[in-house]
């Protein structure tokens, strides 16, 4: 193209030219050339008289040419014309060689690039969606499938057509502004054609084939959509699928092509893995007539299916923990409020590999509704603060007080500080003042623990223990450090990602002074470090947050001695059913704990789960023998709201094989509340390894129901 510009350039300049030329000669040769009149002396013999060239006093007309001057010249009328034409020559002349440039530019130096357009116009590509791959569980049960779906497709223009929106409206069954706006929804592209409805009956689509005339603009096709034979059950992991946007368009990662009206992940596993899910498009190559119809298949390949994704989760155990959260937080119809808090999570690690065995948050939420249409109310369902966000994963997105299972750790700090031995004891009357302020800090048991060592603290998870560990570290300070607690307490995954495959990972807080100096530096009253934020910060109160897979890590940490990355992927297959990718296990840290402290927590953990009485009660009550189990109960206190429980264990004490990690968000203590939940969830996972556990079903989604004050039922006191 750029030739062909310059070559009728160079054309027009040479045209232009010559023109010019022309023209200045044709002036030269009519300058020289002047015609003059001749003097005709006979005019004045043949009587005729005239007044021209007489004087105002009558005096004799002097004769041109009589005294030797020069005769006056005259303009030949036709030079004018000529140079007229000559002009149209030349301009005719100018854009003749200009299309003649032009045509020789085009047929011999692009005769090879017109040449392939032109046979590319004959042709036409047509692509094909391919089907996503399948998500199994880690012995190949698929939880998440394809099914085939008839979709109704309408042009852009459609909605400005009245009739045509009424016949799809009537047909259908949605109302006719329903059916607008699904049209005028422009978020898959401006070109794009909209999707009117999805799974539409099989007679309503032959309605439709069968009177194109009456649907201009519309067309029915089938295309592969997700289905999720279990309902709700794992959500919040597998996530859910989206058509493509020109956000989508524009952020597409390396390697990966997408179109306007492909599908990708938009939450979860479907998101975090959607390049292997995705398959490659199908390719249908044929020749089209001007009206744009196919007279010919020149080639055709077919989509190729993505790739199949097996996690590390377990069908059985993950449907224990959907169906137990649910039965404990809204039992009667959805309705939350109805049962035991207002929200809640569970997850389970295999200590072997960091693999999540299963992992649930309530309110959950069913995938399929975001295949096809979203309409706004279902947005509005799963969004909202007063469902109580059916979307939030819990399990990686929640931050909560830690409560008394910060305990463990804080002791552990304050036998590797010096603070605290197998020797050390303290008397609890269920009150503190060790500052001797005559402001005394309560323990949640207020008729007081008596005398007790380190371990009696944790089994009791005494508050008076650890108060007084707090104030030896502020009172300790100078000599230990300003953030000695901290310090040790960042050993652990306590306020730093995971690192699990999934996205929207959320982090935990341990408070420092510098924290503390930064979050109320438009408050310098509030903003100093003070000896009760460290006594609060050793009860997993005051600013401590903790998130559940946060909590399970590192209490898998303490069973081990290591901290494993979580995983829910557990390998890739091809088509072929081959493993093409398999996650490796990953060690993050080990923490440098002595082994003699590291082993006094654990047998206090277990003493938690043998010598308290209600922990004991709740394990025997779902078949388990609690001195195999190592646990840890907890409660949050709110100022408006009802306490958060929580309850983290892992098991076997002697080979740990599971951690187990539950929350339960304004529904009262944990030892009440958290640890029925994970009682059931650990007797669930050991059950399936002894193979008496197979149940499999469906899990319904948040219905949205909640009722007013839900989360102020459970203030009666905190109980650990």
């Amino acid at each position: 193209m750029l030739v062909a510009i310059l070559a009728a350039i160079v054309t027009l300049v040479a045209v232009v030219a010559v023109a010019v030329a022309v023209l200045v000669a044709r002036d030269r040769a009519r300058t020289s050339n002047v015609s003059v009149k001749k003097d005709v002396r006979s005019i004045s013999s043949v009587g005729v008289s005239s007044s021209l060239g007489e004087s105002t006093g009558g005096a004799a007309p002097r004769a041109a040419g009589r005294s030797g001057a020069p005769a006056r010249s005259t303009v030949n009328p036709a030079d004018g014309l000529k140079s007229r034409f000559v002009a149209m020559g030349v301009f005719a002349a100018a854009v003749f060689g200009t299309l003649s440039a032009k045509l020789w530019v085009m047929q011999i130096l692009e005769s090879e690039e017109f040449g392939s357009a032109s046979e590319a116009n004959r042709y036409a590509t047509v692509r094909k969606p391919a089907p996503r791959g399948l998500i199994c569980d880690a012995d190949g049960l698929p939880l998440v499938k394809n099914r085939a779906s008839l979709t109704v497709l309408a042009d852009p223009d459609v909605a400005d057509d009245r009739d045509v929106v009424l016949r799809l409206s009537a047909l259908l069954g949605v109302p006719y502004h329903v059916v607008r706006q699904r049209i005028q929804d422009a978020s898959s592209g401006a070109q794009s054609q909209r999707v009117v409805a999805s799974d539409a009956r099989l007679r309503d689509a032959a309605f439709i084939a069968e009177h194109s005339d009456a649907f201009p603009g519309v067309e029915v096709e089938e295309r592969s959509v997700r289905d999720y034979p279990y309902g709700a059950l794992a959500a919040h992991v597998l996530g859910y699928t989206g058509t493509v946007t020109e956000g989508d368009l524009a952020s597409v990662g390396e390697g990966r092509e997408i179109e306007l009206d492909d599908v990708v992940g938009r939450a979860g596993v479907e998101q975090y893995y959607d390049d292997l899910l995705a398959g490659d498009h199908g390719e249908r190559k044929v020749v089209a007539d001007a009206d744009g119809n196919i007279v010919e298949v020149v080639s055709e390949v077919q989509p190729s299916k993505g790739s199949d994704v097996r996690l590390s989760l377990k069908g059985p155990v993950q449907y224990v923990c959907d169906r137990a959260l649910a039965a404990l937080i809204a039992p009667e119809d959805g309705t939350i409020g109805t049962g035991t808090g207002v929200a809640g999570a569970v997850v389970v690690m295999d200590l072997s590999d960091g693999g999540i065995v299963a992992m649930a948050s309530y309110p959950t939420f069913d995938p399929a509704v975001f295949e096809g249409v979203v309409s706004q109310e279902t947005w509005d369902l799963y969004q909202s603060a007063e469902t109580w966000n059916p979307l939030m994963n819990r399990v990686i997105g929640g931050q909560y007080p830690a409560a008394s299972t910060y305990k463990t750790f804080t002791g552990l700090a304050a036998l590797e500080s010096g603070f605290a031995s197998a020797s050390s004891s303290w008397n609890c009357t269920g009150s503190w003042d060790g500052w001797g302020s005559g402001e005394e800090k309560l323990c949640w048991d207020h008729g007081g623990h008596g005398t007790l060592d380190l371990r009696g603290g944790i089994v009791q998870s005494c508050d008076t223990v650890f108060y007084d560990i707090g104030k030896q570290f502020w009172d300790n300070r100078e000599r230990a450090g300003q953030n000695a607690l901290q310090d040790f307490l960042a050993k652990y995954p306590l306020e730093s990602p995971t690192g699990i495959d999934l996205a929207g990972e959320a982090v935990g807080r341990i408070p420092t002074p510098e924290w503390k100096a930064e979050n109320y530096r438009d408050y310098p009253e509030s903003a100093a470090w003070v000896g009760g934020d460290t006594v609060n910060m050793c009860i997993g109160q005051g600013y401590v947050l903790v998130t559940p897979i946060e909590l399970a890590v590192s209490y898998g940490a303490v069973a081990t001695g290591k901290v494993l990355k979580p995983h829910v992927l557990k390998d890739v297959r091809n088509a072929e059913g081959e493993a093409v990718r398999t996650f490796e296990p990953e060690v993050v840290d080990e923490p440098d704990v002595s082994p003699e402290h590291l082993a006094y927590v654990r047998e206090a953990l277990n003493g938690v789960a043998t010598d308290n009485a209600d922990v004991s009660g709740t394990l025997e009550r779902f078949g388990i023998d609690p001195a195999v189990v190592a646990c840890k109960t907890g409660t949050a206190e709110y100022t408006d709201d009802g306490d958060t429980g929580w309850f983290a264990c892992y098991a076997p004490v002697s080979d740990p094989k599971y951690v187990v990690a539950c929350v339960v968000e304004h529904g009262g203590g944990g030892s009440a509340a958290a640890a029925p939940l994970g009682a059931e969830v650990l007797a669930a996972v050991l059950s399936y390894d002894a193979g008496t556990l197979d149940e499999m079903g469906k899990i319904a989604g948040s219905t949205g129901r909640a009722l007013p004050d839900a989360s102020k039922r459970a203030m009666t006191g905190r109980t650990d």
